[in-house]
């Protein structure tokens, strides 16, 4: 009984919960670039949040089924189908024995998660599930789907009440985006640091897993030329020497040698996975207490629906 990948898609892959405990191996921690998204897909199929479950990357998927099971899809917007007849994001999705899902290409956002009851079967590596594609391991044979890939159920029986998101929770795809960051251990090196958060930056064509370039604005640090490779997460906002800068997502190298000029606030992570080419983007400035604050009442707010919520923002 399995899922039989009819279209892969741009990029789909099998994410789970992110590694950790493992950069100093120089593995990354990789897992979902949109934490929330993933996780409001499975809380419709009553599965954990960071259980493994599908990421699509523009261009969506099409799944047939070979086992009756419940599936729901979240994250970007995007056109979903059943059988060829439209149906909703954020809901339980009841699918038979030969049924098939088509997720359209994203309108707005960039990823969009696909769960089913019980999980997915992946390769378990160094304590996580998660695709890592730079050293093939992890997820699907260490790779995006490919077309005729068979996916396995965890827990074929695996059943759940029918769910749909509230509205309250569902996140907005946006075409301009506002991030919350601070300042990082080169933020001095840079001749106008306030200008981090007045600046009017757009998302350039390098955007994917391992980081999202910047443009619209050029910078410089007095560190560029001579600053040593030093560790970096995702999230770090890097000034490289021709002065645009480069934001460190989940799939970005454990270390740098360009100057961590700021970096995004944790509960505002999971946004770098919807954000697309041509989008823009501007800082607000936290200090570390206020966005220890600010995640703490988002935590508070968001464990209505989702209880772990902390293992995911």
């Amino acid at each position: 009984m399995s899922i039989v990948v009819e279209k892969a898609g741009l990029q789909t892959t099998i994410q789970s919960q992110p590694r950790v405990g493992t950069r100093h191996l120089g593995v990354p921690a990789s897992g979902p670039a949109d934490a929330l998204s993933m996780a409001l897909a499975n809380r419709l199929v009553g599965n954990g949040p960071l259980t493994p479950a599908l990421e699509t990357t523009l261009t969506g998927a099409t799944l047939r089924f070979e086992v009756a099971t419940n599936v729901a899809v979240t994250g970007a917007v995007a056109k979903c189908m059943l059988n060829g007849k439209p149906v909703p994001l954020h809901k339980t999705l009841a699918v038979g024995v030969g049924d098939v899902v088509v997720v359209g290409a994203a309108e707005s956002g960039v990823r969009n998660y696909i769960a089913v009851a019980g999980g997915l079967v992946a390769d378990d590596v160094l304590g996580s599930r998660s695709t890592y594609m730079s050293a093939k391991f992890g997820g699907y044979k260490g790779r995006a789907l490919s077309e005729g890939d068979e996916l396995t159920l965890t827990d074929p029986a695996a059943s759940s009440p029918p769910l749909e998101t509230p509205q309250e929770y569902r996140l907005p795809m946006l075409e301009a985006w506002s991030v919350r960051a601070g300042w990082s251990s080169e933020t001095q090196s840079l001749a106008n640091p306030q200008r981090l958060f007045t600046a009017k930056l757009r998302v350039g064509s390098r955007c994917d897993r391992m980081g999202i370039k910047l443009e619209g604005e050029s910078f410089s640090s007095t560190e560029s030329a001579q600053m040593p490779s030093v560790p970096v997460f995702p999230g770090i906002i890097q000034c490289p020497q021709d002065g645009s800068l480069m934001i460190m997502s989940v799939d970005a190298g454990t270390t740098g040698g360009y100057p961590r000029v700021a970096k995004i606030a944790r509960m505002d992570l999971h946004v770098l996975g919807q954000l697309r080419p041509g989008n823009s983007i501007r800082f607000i400035e936290r200090t570390n207490a206020d966005a220890a604050r600010e995640l703490r009442e988002k935590h508070a707010y968001w464990k209505h629906w989702i209880a772990d919520i902390a293992d995911v923002i």
